[in-house]
């Protein structure tokens, strides 16, 4: 507990009992140029946005964690943009609460987002239509939420979760249900593909991958080169030769990379046989 003062100690080893944290926020001086995110996608992140003509520094994280552990957005937070940050999971939004205190341009939100509200809590949190940057990571129905969010809004960069296993061409997402929880397994989240071709109807360019965190820009405002899902795929994670260090529980899907399609969407379709009904694959 070095760093903290005595009655601060206290605190920190009560909050400790209860599961929670007690942590400075680090100042904009210090963490400027750090990366918090889980794969370094910080200064990548920091770079897109650097070539955009932004309209609104203001950046939405759904699905925000504690705010800080593996955090797309605390970087820009930290550095004075308002926005909104959204958690569902009490502990997590405890922390969440805490690291945030004093940033006084961000609003917190303890909800489960989903495609029926995702509109109504960013009016209510007066989200402007062109914000800055969205980060999207719930595990589950991603793909519905950003569907929706994208017929009245359209974020200047998205940074949006997919689940990595599931290689082009292959379209996957798990469909929207009031009562779904992920069950920390491999059954969540939308593909690469099926986010690529919902892009593209909303006008936006998918402009890379990092491991599992996708990268779209609207083309109205894009300055960097366009991929393909299967090139973005191929060098954001296929060709990453430290894929399993990283992500060790995705051997035993390792297979679908080297898979027809059709055979791919079969080995998928064995692999959630317990969640028959409950998902788009093709």
């Amino acid at each position: 507990m070095a760093g903290f003062p005595p009655g601060k100690r206290l605190v920190k080893k009560s909050l400790n009992a209860l599961g929670l944290e007690l942590r400075r926020v680090r100042p904009a001086s210090d963490s400027g140029s750090r990366s918090f995110s889980n794969f370094d996608e910080d200064p990548i992140i920091r770079d897109l946005l650097a070539k955009i003509q932004l309209r609104h520094r203001f950046a939405v994280d759904i699905g925000a964690g504690d705010g800080e552990t593996m955090s797309n957005s605390f970087s820009l937070f930290n550095s004075g943009w308002e926005g909104i940050a959204a958690e569902w999971d009490a502990a997590r939004f405890a922390r969440l609460a805490y690291r945030y205190s004093s940033f006084a341009n961000t609003r917190l939100i303890r909800a489960r987002i989903t495609p029926d509200n995702v509109l109504n809590l960013l009016a209510s949190c007066e989200a402007p239509k062109e914000f800055g940057f969205l980060n999207l990571d719930i595990d589950s129905y991603d793909h519905y939420v950003l569907e929706k969010l994208l017929t009245a809004y359209r974020p200047s960069l998205i940074c949006a979760e997919i689940n990595e296993k599931i290689p082009p061409p292959v379209r996957f997402t798990v469909k929207w249900s009031p009562d779904h929880a992920w069950a920390q397994d491999h059954f969540f989240g939308q593909s690469l593909s099926i986010l690529e071709d919902l892009g593209k109807r909303q006008g936006y360019a998918l402009v890379g991958l990092e491991y599992n965190n996708a990268f779209l820009i609207p083309r109205e405002l894009n300055p960097v080169p366009i991929m393909t899902a299967a090139e973005a795929y191929r060098k954001g994670y296929a060709d990453r030769a430290d894929r399993l260090q990283r992500l060790p529980w995705n051997k035993d899907m390792e297979p679908l990379l080297k898979m027809p399609s059709a055979e791919a969407v079969e080995f998928i379709r064995e692999k959630f046989k317990a969640y028959a009904g409950r998902y788009v694959l093709e």
